[in-house]
């Protein structure tokens, strides 16, 4: 009954940590997006935890990836210093600390040192229902998925200040994002990305289409979020919505969905970025190209009567960009 109680504890609240069953290798990360206010820095960090197929390799880590250098930096730490709570999303990896509503860094060592904390304000979270756990929806309830997904909040306001080897940043005023992603590997192939940058405020896009296994076939799945004036517009694979267009190139992508209801074009600028550390069978030397400078340019469209009537045409700038794996592949599966 306890563990069952816990599973339903993580199904419903999927920011917290989600422990391997049985089958390694296994990873969990957290996605950290902040900017200050002028958003001239902006960093990505990612506290996460990783079990290899061997327990001598499972450690913990947190990265730091700084959009203005393009520098990725990364502090690993023993499995023993990874201390998840039970109960709630609060993970303390060695003296750091990472929460929806927080996050307190102390890394005096490695490549950067970095100090400060961080709190969170307004936070936005994807809702959770009986029929829809999250962002993944019904999906969530499958227990065989290759790599999960979750959004933490898909906007909020920051407070604080952080030291980075020794320069201090403020980032009160400032604007950010979480999500995470847990599983035995990532996706063959996927296109992600997000933007709480908008001339709009409060509007944030959350997107990402991959390749997704399904017992001894695969399908081309997608999870797009937008939101807008306090709405959440959801076009998702589970629900219905449709991918009208999808054309990745080497300088943008164009991509257009439908659902019942409305209809979303997005056309997004691609930038240079850095390699960002990521699981393999055996350990997190894996490297998965993104940017934190690309753009999405987006027009939302009502459907009445046939008939579409502009809702929202924005440009969101700072916008995190992956495009990794075997890409001609998903193309090929979406258009079948």
């Amino acid at each position: 009954m306890i563990s069952l109680t816990k599973s339903f504890r993580r199904l419903f609240n999927p920011s917290m940590h989600h422990p391997p069953r049985r089958k390694r290798p296994y990873f969990e990360g957290w996605y950290y997006k902040i900017a200050n206010q002028s958003q001239e820095r902006i960093f990505a960090i990612i506290p996460g935890v990783f079990y290899g197929e061997k327990p001598e390799n499972d450690h913990a880590f947190v990265q730091l990836l700084d959009g203005k250098s393009a520098r990725v930096t990364m502090q690993n730490f023993s499995i023993e210093q990874f201390k998840p709570s039970n109960q709630t999303f609060d993970i303390h990896i060695g003296q750091n600390q990472f929460k929806a509503d927080h996050l307190s860094l102390d890394i005096p060592n490695g490549e950067r040192k970095i100090q400060g904390i961080l709190q969170f304000e307004n936070i936005k979270p994807w809702p959770v229902t009986l029929g829809s756990p999250g962002i993944m929806g019904w999906y969530a309830y499958v227990p065989f998925m290759q790599c999960n997904h979750g959004v933490v909040s898909l906007d909020h306001s920051i407070q604080g200040s952080l030291a980075i080897n020794g320069e201090e940043i403020d980032f009160s005023g400032g604007r950010g994002y979480i999500e995470k992603d847990w599983g035995g590997s990532f996706p063959d192939a996927w296109i992600w990305s997000q933007s709480n940058h908008f001339k709009t405020p409060g509007t944030s896009l959350t997107a990402s289409i991959a390749i997704i296994p399904w017992v001894a076939t695969a399908f081309p799945g997608f999870i797009i979020g937008l939101l807008y004036e306090g709405k959440l517009h959801r076009f998702t694979t589970y629900n219905g919505s449709k991918v009208e267009t999808l054309i990745p190139s080497e300088k943008q992508i164009e991509w257009v969905v439908r659902n019942k209801t409305h209809r979303l074009a997005m056309h997004i600028e691609r930038s240079q970025g850095f390699n960002v550390y990521a699981p393999t069978r055996t350990d997190m030397s894996g490297r998965v190209p993104e940017t934190i400078d690309a753009s999405i340019q987006l027009q939302l469209f009502e459907i009445r009567n046939r008939t579409e009537h502009l809702v929202l045409e924005d440009c969101g700038q700072n916008a995190g960009l992956e495009v990794a794996g075997d890409i001609e592949r998903l193309i090929t599966l979406w258009k079948k």
